[in-house]
């Protein structure tokens, strides 16, 4: 019968089962929708004859809240959610957030942070011999030892910490189906260690070979370059068809050895999945605490493919879903489309069909399905490489059938799609039917940054691309007659960022008349070769030294000179170009980001040449003295001032 799975006793029993085989502990409140990890993994389950129960959002502090089915026939499962719990709870200047998308209505604390650890060690408190397995982004990226940005510290393999006795890692569904036959068929947990995309622990390195033995956790600790040479080699080693076993030796005679990455998905083994029985939405129970904000990004959108070969290097990607593109077919898609169609508060509007990157259709080259990608080179960056194949037909197609549906007016692309592949392809056709059919006004993209030191270190390509890019965009939709823009996704303080690097991004930001309204300051999370340097000051790939910001002021700084435009902003932005001797910025000529504030900015503008006739120029242009000028701005931010709206000063 197509229906929730089970969230209590009666549920259980209305299907006829005396006990479940799994109890899946989760830390958001249960979605059966394909864009949500725990979904698919019990529905592949299900699928796979196995019965399943979910438990979300348990009480941590009771050990009684996962006894809801009692003991399981074969153990729990525990994911923490679809989001790290600390990204989740916790902006990147550390501040709790105010809202819990994937908690009935947006309440917080329905989770402990670290929620995977924390579940672990309720679950031990009563079921100290029952297997417990692992999985989710929060446990795949911390599978190994890793830095831990909120704690400011290293800290050792989540599967450890949360004494669970297996991790499945990446996209789970062949490895969960796998772990289950094996302790359906009386294997010891202990016993599993042949599952490819699962962590486990050990004390005995008997029977492996051709693995390579990390730096040891101590050594981890006591020297940061360790950290980051074992991190490369984590790194180099994520492909699933030239991944070597790793181990990671601790002390008390414990190895934590990860297996290679579960092969990719075929189009048939995709299809099949996304044909599951979802109920696409929340639970029903919900509904009196105002349902569940994070279902309405993905409740008419499509996912079509998995993977990114991009290799940004702050996206953890790499690690989780890998870099070989898996798609599914055509006519599931279309199917799933269809189901969308029949939605009674439908409106004609697929809001995306996409990935991780929605131009991503298939693999970068042929060898990657049969020798896996290249440990040692990137497909984009930093130019395209000579064995990529850019193709745009088949996402194109996929396209073209989607908006000729009956019921639907319009197919969006908001996954994001990635420039330097469309500029890559010699073929328009993609790039000028998105234009015409596929962008709301806006599209979104991501240069992150436009200094080429800075891109270097975000393994992002050089500025000039984006700005080819963007040339190109203009010229489409003005010959469409569409005043469609760009909206660039920006970071602040990367790794490589420097106040000299920011203030070339203001500047750019100021000649380009750009006024981004959200910028994102760089979050460390685990798993990532940004992430990596921030905690070692040292690019892994190189062990070259990177210039990192670890200063609360200096990232404001940085943050505040994208938004320069902000009144609120005008001290640090003040501060920041002081502190770079760039004071020809502040004045009144139309290259000054800031105006002057004081006599001291006066003084500090009366230097012979241009900057002091572009100061008298200003001058005679407002007609007003430096100090008029200061009072005035002072009732600008205080929203007083009859001229506030004349003198804006931005």
């Amino acid at each position: 019968m197509k229906d929730f799975l089970p969230v209590c006793i009666d549920d259980m029993k209305k299907r006829g089962w005396d006990q479940v085989d799994f109890t899946f502990v989760i830390g958001d409140a249960y979605v059966d929708h394909p864009s949500f990890g725990p979904a698919i993994i019990s529905r592949v389950l299900e699928a796979a004859g196995y019965r399943v129960g979910i438990i979300s959002q348990p009480d941590w502090k009771d050990p009684e809240s996962i006894n809801v089915f009692g003991e399981p026939r074969l153990g729990f499962l525990i994911c923490a959610g679809n989001m790290d719990s600390m990204v989740n709870h916790y902006s990147v200047s550390k501040k709790r957030r105010a809202k819990d998308f994937f908690t009935p209505g947006g309440v917080m604390g329905k989770r402990p942070d670290h929620a995977t650890v924390v579940y672990g060690n309720l679950i031990r408190r009563t079921y100290r011999k029952k297997p417990v397995v692992i999985g989710g982004i929060e446990a795949s990226l911390r599978r190994m030892a890793h830095y831990d940005y909120w704690d400011d510290c290293l800290k050792r393999s989540v599967l450890l910490d949360s004494q669970a006795d297996i991790l499945s890692y990446g996209m789970g569904e062949r490895s969960i189906v796998e772990i289950a036959d094996a302790l359906n068929s009386g294997i010891p947990v202990n016993e599993i260690t042949f599952v490819k995309g699962t962590v486990y622990k050990t004390d005995s390195l008997d029977g492996l070979y051709d693995h390579i033995v990390l730096p040891d956790y101590d050594s981890l600790c006591a020297d940061k370059l360790n950290y980051a040479r074992s991190f490369y080699t984590q790194y180099c080693n994520t492909d699933a068809f030239s991944g070597k076993c790793l181990v990671e030796p601790y002390p008390d005679n414990t190895y934590v050895v990860q297996n290679p990455m579960s092969l990719p998905l075929s189009t048939e083994e995709m299809d099949r999945i996304y044909a599951l029985p979802f109920m696409r939405t929340y639970h029903p129970s919900y509904e009196k605490q105002g349902g569940v904000d994070a279902i309405k990004e993905v409740r008419f959108s499509i996912i079509s493919s998995r993977g990114c070969f991009g290799g940004c290097n702050f996206c953890a990607l790499t690690f989780h879903q890998g870099r070989i593109i898996q798609a599914r077919s055509h006519e599931s898609i279309l199917e799933e489309a269809k189901q969308i169609i029949k939605e009674p508060d439908f409106k004609g509007y697929i809001h995306d069909v996409g990935g991780p990157t929605a131009n991503f259709r298939k693999p970068a080259c042929k060898k990657q399905l049969t020798r896996g990608v290249c440990t040692n080179r990137q497909c984009l960056f930093p130019k395209p490489c000579p064995n990529l194949e850019v193709d745009h037909t088949d996402y194109l197609e996929l396209l073209r059938k989607l908006r000729a549906l009956p019921g639907v007016k319009k197919v969006f692309i908001r996954s994001g799609i990635r420039f330097d592949y469309v500029m890559a392809d010699p073929d328009d056709t993609f790039f000028r039917e998105m234009c015409e059919h596929h962008v709301s006004g806006q599209l979104k993209v991501a240069p992150e940054h436009i200094s080429d030191a800075v891109l270097k270190a975000l393994g992002k390509p050089e500025n000039s691309v984006y700005q080819a890019f963007c040339k190109k965009y203009a010229a489409i939709n003005k010959k469409l007659g569409k005043p469609q823009y760009l909206v660039p996704y920006l970071m602040s303080s990367h790794p490589g960022s420097t106040i000299k690097e920011a203030i070339e991004l203001a500047e750019y930001l100021r000649d380009n008349h750009l006024s981004p309204e959200q910028v994102q300051d760089f979050y460390p999370t685990p798993s990532t070769i940004s992430t990596c340097m921030y905690y070692t000051g040292v690019d892994p790939r190189t062990m070259k030294p990177v210039f990192v910001e670890h200063n609360p002021h200096g990232k404001a700084m940085q943050r505040a000179l994208i938004q320069y435009k902000n009144p609120k902003n005008y001290e640090l932005v003040h501060e920041a170009l002081v502190s770079e001797h760039r004071t020809d910025l502040i004045g009144f000529d139309k290259k000054c980001l800031i105006r002057p504030r004081n006599k001291q900015d006066t003084a500090a503008k009366k230097m012979p040449g241009k900057n002091e006739k572009k100061l008298t120029e200003g001058e005679k242009k407002y007609g007003i003295s430096f100090d008029k000028y200061d009072r005035m701005l002072k009732e600008q931010n205080s929203g007083k001032g009859k001229n506030r709206k004349k003198h804006s000063g931005h």
